[in-house]
């Protein structure tokens, strides 16, 4: 799929926010997003159903603060897949980073990642490794890294998600071309970037630590149980279905999702640490 190179002069940010998210993590969110040694061209952000009133006031304190932003307000929550598509269709620029509203950048991610569109013109979509944390990034519970190449990517995307989502950034165009993001709870990411490959973009990650990204027992709990599993079986027949996997890969990656889905909350964390990350 070949996309027109985009001025580079400008990019937006997309975040999406609902009610259940902590205030003081969105506060530290924009905070990394204001201190970046690039600044963004505007920043998208989709309120995802009514917010609390305390995280509508951090909200609207950073409209203060930022008067790139730009937030889209809806009534209901349906969910990330939906809440992204529109907020993607308000971005102005070629150029799109995502960022979740209870991670934290490093302050020169987004200056590393457009160095590496301005390098390569056929680039449509990178990411990087992610710090896992909990409380503060001075507890940093393990390390997430990713494949680097095209190729190394689309291999890893036959049974496992290629990139961390809140790190990526990538042109918008590219991005509406493949269907943009869809409802498909849980993995909505990965079942674009399967679409985006399918269609010939080209991917890259940094080899670098580019963002802490929020964990905790949480994480694993929201990863469990039969509803989790069953969001996923078909989710990975969907990414099947592209074509960036064989029926062996769809049928080794349920396997594993299984026996992962339901194991108890702890042991699931302990597989993560020990076999999923570094």
């Amino acid at each position: 799929m070949k996309v027109d190179q985009p001025n580079l002069d400008g990019f937006s940010v997309l975040m999406s926010v609902y009610k259940k998210e902590k205030t003081e993590y969105l506060k530290e969110s924009f905070r990394s997003i204001l201190t970046q040694t690039v600044k963004p061209d505007q920043v998208v952000l989709v309120e995802d159903g009514h917010l609390t009133d305390e995280l509508e006031e951090a909200v609207q304190e950073f409209e203060n603060l930022c008067p790139e932003l730009e937030v889209l307000r809806f009534t209901e929550n349906r969910g990330l897949g939906k809440a992204l598509a529109d907020g993607l269709l308000a971005c102005r620029y070629p150029l799109v980073a995502r960022m979740d509203t209870d991670d934290i950048a490093f302050p020169d991610r987004f200056e590393k990642q457009l160095k590496a569109f301005q390098e390569d013109p056929e680039l449509d979509i990178c990411g990087g490794h992610v710090l896992e944390f909990s409380g503060s990034v001075d507890h940093i519970l393990r390390r997430k890294t990713v494949p680097l190449t095209n190729e190394e990517i689309r291999q890893y995307a036959r049974t496992r998600n290629p990139f961390n989502h809140p790190t990526v950034m990538y042109k918008k165009e590219a991005v509406l071309k493949a269907g943009s993001y869809q409802h498909m709870p849980g993995f909505e990411d990965y079942y674009l970037w399967a679409r985006m490959l399918a269609a010939g973009c080209k991917a890259r990650n940094l080899d670098d630590f580019i963002l802490y990204f929020r964990a905790g027992e949480d994480v694993y709990r929201r990863r469990g149980g039969w509803q989790y599993l069953k969001n996923a079986v078909h989710a990975r027949w969907a990414i099947h279905k592209t074509g960036v996997s064989g029926f062996g890969d769809f049928l080794y990656a349920v396997s594993g999702q299984a026996v992962v889905s339901l194991m108890p909350n702890g042991l699931r964390g302990r597989f993560y640490d020990r076999v999923l990350r570094k």
